[in-house]
């Protein structure tokens, strides 16, 4: 399916077609989890040429913004081996390849050298994960969270595992999912690598509390489904910070500029989308602002945006269906009716509104930028 949407008017759909479109417009994400480690020569470098080389970096790596969800984290003090994350989402791997030449071509790239790096695709998972808010679709969506830490680790499972029934797996797996749903504070991402990379699937641990995953992990020692696990390791323990902090914490002057959280709301952050052209009228477009999805919308010449991800079962709103009299896109997978300037709520299932975007042309050029609100619904 391309990247834009012909808009329609909203049909009338059986459940049976709504689980099919539901299943023809889901697509999986390709992942990579990038570890950096600097040369330590880099470090004997003038205080000037440290600050040129990464504002050079910082610069290139923000280019690809407009192409992938990315994500920085710092690894300074927390392992010896590697100091940067660059977590990666997007549609295509071809765009992980680009970013990689692009930073090597960096004058600071001929310092960075690649401790780890980790490729994987979401999938939905073969097992029955009972959920009241449809889990199974989520899983090939990867959303980023703004929590303070991220833990991530590649791992296998032995040959025996695979060799048992689907029911047996089934029944291990069950109460592995009940011992997280013990600590709701953490979420988990899992991606898969079959064929991909030298792993099977890699987690990626989202929590604010260090302290709430070390008990999960330790509660999913005495699972049964533990004792099929091969390899779990290297785990990496990653802080977010912002990409300017994030090489900030590699050594030199800093170039991030403070940021007082009070004043965070009101900060202005502009993030060029794509084209005017290449969203002519009747079109939608997905595109990525500030590490969000967001749904790009061009009616009868009128330019809107909003969270690509349902408040609902989070999906894709730029694969919607748009009522040009009305001004809505309707969810494809369960039919929550949006109003497209504010977000709002209108119809169906979902109970919460999505981020509403600024948008303007300067130049033939599109940019998303600060968000207007996120209204409450009636």
């Amino acid at each position: 399916m391309s990247s834009s949407n012909r808009f329609m008017h909203i049909p009338n759909h059986s459940n049976s077609d709504k689980e099919q479109r539901s299943k023809s417009l889901t697509k999986r994400q390709y992942v990579r989890f990038a570890f950096y480690r600097i040369d330590p020569v880099w470090r004997r470098l003038s205080g000037d040429e440290q600050a040129e080389q990464k504002c050079e970096l910082l610069d290139t790596i923000q280019t690809f913004n407009r192409r992938m969800l990315l994500r920085p984290y710092s690894l300074m003090g927390t392992r010896a081996d590697a100091e940067l994350l660059l977590w990666l989402i997007a549609e295509s791997p071809v765009v992980f390849q680009e970013l990689a030449v692009a930073i090597m071509r960096t004058r600071m790239g001929a310092y960075l050298q690649m401790a780890y790096s980790y490729f994987s695709q979401t999938k939905r998972s073969i097992y029955e994960i009972r959920s009241s808010n449809n889990g199974h679709e989520e899983r090939l969506v990867v959303q980023p969270s703004d929590a303070r830490y991220l833990f991530v680790y590649p791992f296998i499972k032995t040959r025996d595992w695979y060799q048992m029934s689907r029911a047996a797996r089934q029944g291990m797996m069950d109460e592995h999912i009940e011992v997280g749903r013990r600590y709701p504070a953490v979420k988990l991402n899992t991606t898969y690598c079959f064929g991909l990379d030298d792993y099977e699937f890699i987690v990626a641990f989202e929590t604010d509390e260090p302290s709430d995953f070390l008990d999960l992990v330790q509660d999913l020692r005495e699972t049964e489904a533990s004792r099929y696990t091969k390899q779990d390791t290297p785990l990496f323990s990653c802080i977010n910070m912002r990409l300017a902090e994030a090489l900030d914490a590699l050594g030199g002057p800093a170039i991030a500029e403070p940021l007082d959280e009070t004043e965070r709301p009101r900060q202005e952050l502009w993030t060029e989308a794509c084209r005017l052209d290449e969203i002519p009228p009747g079109e939608s477009r997905l595109v990525y602002h500030d590490g969000r999805q967001v749904a790009l919308f061009n009616v009868d010449g009128r330019l809107y945006a909003l969270s690509n991800r349902c408040s609902h079962a989070r999906g894709p709103l730029s694969e919607g269906q748009v009522d040009t009299a009305e001004c809505t896109v309707t969810c494809p997978w369960h039919y929550a009716k949006y109003d497209l300037v504010s977000g709002r709520v209108l119809d169906g299932v979902a109970s919460a509104p999505v981020e509403s975007f600024a948008v303007e042309v300067r130049d033939s050029m599109i940019f998303v930028g600060t968000k207007i609100a996120a209204l409450v619904s009636e």
